[in-house]
């Protein structure tokens, strides 16, 4: 009963942890990366659908990202998809390709950047304590039925405790890589 507490406790910290990288994949560092236009959506069709869906999305050099459509009709859709995102691109289309240059980064922006990513980081370890919180009131709730010790809780909470550090510790270790990455010229 208890190991299954923790099992659930460990897999939906693991969920913030991945949560914050997903997050942390979407802020810009100055360098062309695909998964910037993930939360990209189309109207395809007159269906809201995710740009990787309807296009191919490649790195052509470290500051420009291609988009590729697979029907020639989407160019002007993807484009002012991308437009309208507020990831601050401009798409410039030659043909059927569509490239987006990413623009130097000014101080200015890495910072907000940096601010934005350590609300991410936040955002995560409140997730973090939330699960601790919530197992730690279901151990509470086994012990005032009797189904564990007193013992068994406060040996079940410090293991909660450590998993809550231990998951803490990986997103702050995430947000110091990804300032450092922000803050490289």
């Amino acid at each position: 009963m208890i190991d299954d507490l923790k099992k659930d406790a460990d897999e939906r910290m693991k969920k913030a942890v991945d949560s914050v990288t997903k997050a942390f994949k979407r802020i810009r560092t100055g360098r062309a990366h695909p998964s910037i236009l993930d939360e990209v959506k189309v109207d395809y069709y007159g269906q809201m659908t995710p740009l990787q869906q309807v296009a191919n999305v490649a790195v052509e050099d470290a500051r420009t990202l291609t988009v590729s459509p697979w029907e020639k009709s989407m160019v002007p859709k993807i484009e002012k998809a991308i437009m309208t995102s507020d990831l601050g691109l401009n798409p410039a289309t030659s043909g059927e390709v569509i490239r987006i240059p990413m623009p130097a980064l000014t101080e200015d922006s890495r910072k907000e950047y940096v601010r934005h990513a350590r609300n991410e980081a936040e955002s995560g370890r409140v997730a973090v304590r939330n699960v601790r919180r919530d197992v730690n009131s279901d151990l509470k709730e086994l012990l005032k039925d009797k189904d564990i010790t007193e013992d068994e809780e406060k040996r079940a909470m410090d293991d909660i405790q450590k998993l809550t550090d231990k998951h803490n510790a990986r997103i702050d270790e995430m947000l110091k890589e990804k300032e450092n990455d922000l803050m490289s010229m």
